[in-house]
């Protein structure tokens, strides 16, 4: 039994990965500050704390006292759209919260390996399907963020030894996801207005391209991480392997909540058009732990799961720091600023 960090451990994605782990005999602690987690999410089993990355002291004080073997980093505010017009909170939530956590992995001198999860983001619109030997040309602040902080994991790897091993997950959805964050999960947002009567709302023309990531095609590969040594120092693209539309997608989710197709098309926003990725890297190191779940089944999964659980009242991002050029769907939330 290894004595495991797991941030982000009440949150969608981490909460997933603690349930892998302790049923693999971990002993685990789980780190969240519930702004995007619940903790409905936080497996009984595992230790919980309610902080931030961002403390320096809190975080220090945990690998003091736990002697952490292993470090799974999933704590992030990934809302790759929103994050243009909050540009100092990503940075500080992404970038210095990350650093902390790698500088007090670095001083434990236990850390047997250190697991982040970054992000497709970083690759920028670079050609299809986004492999890892492509130079990452991030374009907004997320996958800056993200790209920086895979290039401070090589660079304390050369210069303090510390393992690592980094994961580009994209467009992951599944049960426990925050159905209330309006800013990222399209199949959250979805599903969300389809139990409150609202047409699903696409920026553009809905012809851009994703592949959309099922939470067990994602999550035990990353928790298993650890026991294949060879992925040590590598960094794998994990997810969906087909890439939809999002007019598709809409279809799809309409189907599964069993509700009309009604959508409302909102000006594009500045984003990527189409991203997805080539898993053949993870397929060689990981094998039987990859998985495949059809759009149409992990969407039904996640709608059985969302019907359960009911809608959620939005929610409103309060620390907007540049309001040029936000879509307009979004700032009309807001109250008129100066």
């Amino acid at each position: 039994m290894a004595k495991v960090l797991v941030t982000g451990g009440a949150g969608f994605i981490g909460s997933h990965v603690v349930d892998e782990l302790i049923a693999n005999g971990h002993d685990v602690v789980s780190f969240d500050n519930l702004t995007g987690g619940y903790m409905e999410n936080v497996n009984p089993h595992a230790h919980f704390v309610r902080g931030d990355v961002c403390d320096q002291e809190l975080v220090d004080s945990l690998f003091r006292h736990h002697r952490f073997e292993y470090v799974f980093h999933l704590a992030a505010y990934a809302a790759e759209g929103l994050c243009h017009f909050i540009k100092r909170f990503n940075y500080r939530n992404n970038l210095i919260g990350s650093v902390t956590l790698i500088n007090a992995a670095v001083n434990a001198e236990t850390v047997r390996c250190f697991v982040f999860t970054s992000s497709i983001a970083v690759y920028g619109s670079n050609q299809l399907p986004m492999t890892e030997d492509l130079t990452p040309a991030p374009e907004d602040p997320y996958g800056i963020a993200k790209f920086a902080v895979e290039q401070e994991l090589h660079t304390s790897r050369r210069m303090f030894g510390l393992p690592f091993i980094i994961f580009r997950p994209h467009n992951v959805y599944g049960e426990r996801q925050n159905i209330a964050d309006r800013y990222r999960n399209v199949i959250g947002i979805f599903m969300n207005q389809a139990m409150q009567g609202e047409a699903f709302t696409i920026f553009g023309d809905g012809q851009q391209q994703r592949a959309f990531s099922y939470i067990s095609d994602v999550a035990p590969v990353i928790a298993h991480s650890i026991n294949v040594p060879e992925a040590y120092g590598e960094t794998f693209n994990v997810g969906g392997d087909k890439p939809y539309t999002v007019n598709h997608l809409a279809e799809t989710v309409a189907a599964a909540m069993g509700v009309p197709l009604n959508v409302t098309h909102l000006p594009a926003r500045n984003e990527v058009v189409d991203a997805f990725a080539s898993h053949a890297k993870a397929h060689q190191y990981f094998g039987d732990l990859m998985k495949n779940v059809p759009l149409a089944e992990g969407v039904a999964r996640m709608a059985k799961w969302a019907r359960r659980h009911g809608s959620r009242q939005p929610s409103v991002f309060s620390e907007i720091e540049v309001w040029k050029n936000m879509p307009p769907s979004w700032r009309a939330i807001y109250k008129p600023t100066t």
